[in-house]
């Protein structure tokens, strides 16, 4: 499903997760106080804008409390990222992503509001933004330009469904490699190995498939 995100400070990680939300086919606003970057996203996003984040009146006008999900990715002014978060709170924004340079910053943005730290040391931007597609993605493994490995925790979509049933080869052009029930993990599982909800896929293919496979997870 098209959603609508809007991605504060395009760096290299920004960039990044606003690049790829786009690629899988959403709406981007980027938002950047420096001219030159938004001029270089301009024609990648759906809006590029220039603006002070922690300028309340700048954020309404834009009318950023009308998105699915607001990513927070300001490089090493934490003041600045501290106050956008309040106010994208106060703003009642659905959704409120961040990016934190450490451990104590994370938990200053947690307390204030924030709804996902990311710590980009440990989580790529490409793999934040599959992630937030769909909240049944757990990981996102790049193997090369074009084939990944996606992690999914099975829904009630999956459940009591054999591999055979649910036919990911043809319906995805996707291959379940592995199964984790619970502490179990099943290697090459085969055609009539049964999934539970809760069971956690590793699924092979390209990255192509593998986004229509996550819109419908």
């Amino acid at each position: 499903m098209r959603q609508q995100f809007a991605v504060i400070g395009v760096g290299r990680f920004g960039g990044s997760v606003a690049r790829t939300l786009v690629e899988m086919g959403n709406e981007v606003l980027v938002i950047d106080r420096d001219p030159e970057r938004v001029q270089a996203f301009a024609a990648l996003v759906t809006h590029a804008v220039e603006a002070d984040s922690t300028d309340e009146k700048a954020l309404k006008a834009l009318g950023i409390r009308n998105f699915d999900v607001v990513v927070v990715s300001i490089g090493d002014d934490i003041q600045s990222s501290i106050m956008t978060t309040l106010i994208l709170k106060e703003m009642d924004v659905k959704k409120i992503v961040v990016k934190a340079r450490n451990d104590l910053h994370g938990k200053v943005l947690y307390k204030i509001g924030a709804d996902k730290v990311i710590f980009p040391e440990r989580d790529m931007g490409v793999r934040v933004a599959h992630s937030l597609i769909s909240p049944n993605i757990l990981d996102f493994i790049e193997l090369s330009e074009d084939y990944s490995i996606v992690e999914i925790s099975a829904g009630q979509k999956f459940s009591g469904k054999s591999l055979k049933e649910l036919n990911f080869r043809a319906r995805y052009g996707c291959n379940v490699i592995a199964i984790q029930s619970g502490e179990r993990m099943n290697v090459s599982p085969s055609a009539h190995d049964v999934i539970h909800a809760g069971d956690v896929l590793m699924v092979l293919g390209h990255n192509r498939d593998l986004k229509k496979l996550e819109e419908e997870a």
